[in-house]
């Protein structure tokens, strides 16, 4: 029995170590690029480019960032990334989670097509949509309207069957009790089904601000002036048609990187929550 114990642990004490050593490995490799962005963000144009080893060890310099802020339009484009990623979000919450309560919980013909509809629409790459879309938007002159960058970003699927599957978890008897005593299905929706649902709702929270945020594809095909760029499309303008200039749009991205940075500094705990609630329920 000594013998197999000793086995037990030491057959655990490798795979303890084994995992300490892979887990060190992926957080140096998500790790690292940041680190070399942000070491070249605060150094000249021509060190930057010299060698990897040179990223590391200066001279470095505070005047990118001033130029970048002040010289640049990137102020402009991290207000409109911010502005869109809000209204997307606030948006993305209110309309699936209604649709969300009515396909759980409001029985009706056809609720069940309705999610197989977006269900099936998960099946289907972006990129398949992005023409059609792009007509649509085209016919109803939003192209270049914070409208147009907005409006396409609120219909995901993805959040809207994850407040389906939350809701229909929540227990009926207890929205029945509600109906019972006179309330109606706003009263339930606003006053039983938000309430219980806050972990879910920063699921999705984070999950439409997020996506938003990081956006490319269409913005780039919806804004067309520089004005109503956001920094996913707006930090590609400084590269050169000739050369490479890595410091410009490192900077940009770590001035883009910084709300992300603080949102997260200040809403750890509800991020973590909601992702574990979504992944649990899920």
């Amino acid at each position: 029995m000594a013998k197999v114990k000793v086995k037990s642990r030491k057959r655990k004490s490798v795979g303890y170590w084994a995992l300490n050593v892979v887990s060190i490995f992926l957080a140096a490799v998500f790790i690292g690029p940041i680190l070399w962005a942000l070491a070249v963000s605060f150094q000249h144009e021509g060190k930057a480019i010299n060698s990897v080893l040179d990223w590391f060890t200066g001279p470095y310099t505070l005047e990118n960032y001033p130029h970048i802020i002040f010289n640049s339009s990137v102020p402009t484009w991290l207000i409109n990334s911010v502005i869109i990623a809000v209204i997307v979000t606030a948006l993305t919450v209110i309309f699936c989670a209604m649709a969300a309560y009515a396909i759980a919980k409001i029985p009706f013909k056809g609720s069940g097509i309705f999610f197989m509809y977006f269900l099936i629409g998960l099946m289907v790459p972006t990129e398949a949509t992005i023409v059609p879309l792009f007509i649509t938007v085209n016919g109803m002159n939003l192209i270049d309207t914070y409208a147009g960058l907005i409006l396409p970003s609120i219909a995901g699927s993805m959040n809207l069957i994850i407040m389906v599957t939350f809701f229909r978890n929540l227990p009926n008897e207890l929205l029945e009790a509600v109906r019972i005593d006179g309330g109606g299905e706003l009263t339930i929706f606003f006053r039983i089904v938000l309430p219980l649902s806050k972990t879910i709702i920063a699921t999705v929270c984070i999950f439409a601000f997020v996506g938003s945020w990081n956006n490319y594809l269409w913005p780039l095909l919806c804004a067309m002036s520089d004005s109503l760029f956001t920094l996913p499309v707006g930090i590609p303008t400084f590269a050169s048609t000739y050369t490479v200039d890595y410091v410009a749009p490192l900077t940009a991205a770590m001035v883009a990187s910084l709300p992300m940075i603080i949102i997260y500094i200040i809403f750890e705990k509800q991020i973590v929550a909601g992702i574990t609630s979504g992944a649990v329920k899920g």
